[in-house]
């Protein structure tokens, strides 16, 4: 039986080029940028001057005052309102973070490397909504755009964003709240643990192996051939340009590839298990130690993108702690002992089975999900139990449960 969850999606679609309105948007993202920058000056001179932080509301009503009271501000009026009031938020979000020791201190950013802004309920209308064509029509204050249309918009749009990647396109994405049907899903009765690694992307708990192509480390040699003739031309000459949008391109054209690998991926592995297991790995710290390389292989994006499919298949994951001991221990007798990163192959001291490093951990963080579920569904027992007649709890006695 089919069950119907209420998410939200977001759909990203290409503007057509169209140089004689293009630069509007451009424009308008620049305009961005400036207004984070300072925003972010005017928070730091405070903050010298009274050690105290601009709360968000001060400072979208001075920003507003600067746009329509100051004649050396009058050209942010081209961003709608809206939309300066969501880089605010942007900033004050990125200033919550840095306070709660989440992320860093909020950087300033050069305005042709600013990326987007955002429109809510006003600034943008999508016109011309005939069926079967291969494009719409969008309007952004008052000039109209194309896109290219290639799958249907479905849901109740909430909030749109204007986009610029890294070779200068633009792109239009719509943030929708979509009721979802997930089917009922095909069960292989199986559960499957899976360590991460940087000689095999995964190792399967019955000791298969899934490598990674790595894309980025097989285009280096193009990449540092792009890098050195860009090297060579006058900055900010038609030739400058020229090769940093290709070399650009070179880059969106890896993660594009990354990414579709673990989209394949993710369907392969739902088409075998119904749970899969995964370790909450500290990927910042990995990245200290062995650099570009786990950035290449992209493992947080990868259970992204499992988890948005295992979603729609009605699968299940599981992630356990990053404390959990699996490296270290014996998936037969459960003995720890210490390894070494460069050791490939665990020997247990006590009982002396003998595993690879990375099928060995995958079976101790099968066992570790196999405790995991064990738990929550002891929690879920209780619960129920705990829960009298017609749902009403015998302890409180008063008030209804729904479970």
């Amino acid at each position: 039986m089919e069950k119907t969850v209420e998410v939200r999606k977001t759909y990203k679609y290409r503007l057509y080029r169209n140089n004689k309105v293009d630069g509007s948007i451009h424009q308008q993202i620049n305009v961005a940028g400036m207004i984070w920058n300072h925003a972010l000056a005017l928070q730091k001179r405070y903050y010298q001057l009274t050690g105290k932080y601009i709360p968000l509301f001060v400072m979208q009503k001075h920003i507003a005052k600067l746009r329509m009271r100051r004649s050396k501000y009058a050209y942010w009026k081209v961003l709608g309102s809206q939309a300066v009031q969501e880089i605010l938020e942007r900033l004050d979000e990125a200033y919550a973070r840095f306070f709660k020791k989440q992320g860093g201190l909020p950087r300033f950013k050069k305005v042709k490397k600013f990326k987007s802004f955002v429109l809510k309920q006003a600034g943008w209308d999508v016109l011309d909504k005939q069926a079967g064509k291969k494009y719409r029509k969008i309007r952004i204050g008052k000039k109209i755009y194309k896109f290219v249309y290639h799958r249907p918009l479905n849901g109740e749009i909430k909030m749109v964003t204007i986009k610029r990647d890294t070779a200068g396109r633009l792109w239009v994405c719509f943030s929708v709240i979509e009721k979802m049907a997930i089917p009922e899903p095909i069960s292989t009765g199986k559960i499957g643990g899976f360590d991460f690694g940087l000689a095999d992307f995964l190792t399967t708990n019955n000791g298969a192996t899934i490598a990674s192509p790595q894309y980025y480390k097989r285009d280096l040699p193009r990449l540092r051939a792009i890098q050195r003739r860009v090297s060579r031309k006058i900055k900010q000459s038609n030739n400058h340009k020229a090769g940093m949008w290709h070399m650009s391109r070179r880059h969106i054209r890896i993660a594009d590839k990354r990414l579709d690998c673990h989209f394949q991926l993710a369907h392969d592995l739902c088409d075998q298990y119904d749970v899969m297991v995964f370790e909450d790995l500290n990927l910042d710290a990995m990245k200290k130690l062995w650099g570009r390389k786990i950035s290449d292989l992209g493992f947080a994006q990868f259970i992204k993108v499992l988890d948005w499919v295992a979603l729609k298949r009605g699968k299940r994951i599981i992630k356990i702690s990053r404390w959990e001991r699996t490296t270290g221990k014996c998936s037969h007798c459960g003995h720890t002992q210490k390894l070494g990163l460069s050791e490939r192959v665990f020997k247990c001291e006590c009982c002396g089975n003998t595993l690879g490093r990375d099928h060995n951990a995958a079976i101790n963080i099968l066992e570790a999900g196999h405790r995991l579920i064990l738990s929550q569904s002891t929690e879920v027992l209780a619960n129920s139990k705990a829960v009298g007649v017609n749902g009403r709890s015998p302890c409180l006695g008063i008030g209804s449960m729904s479970l």
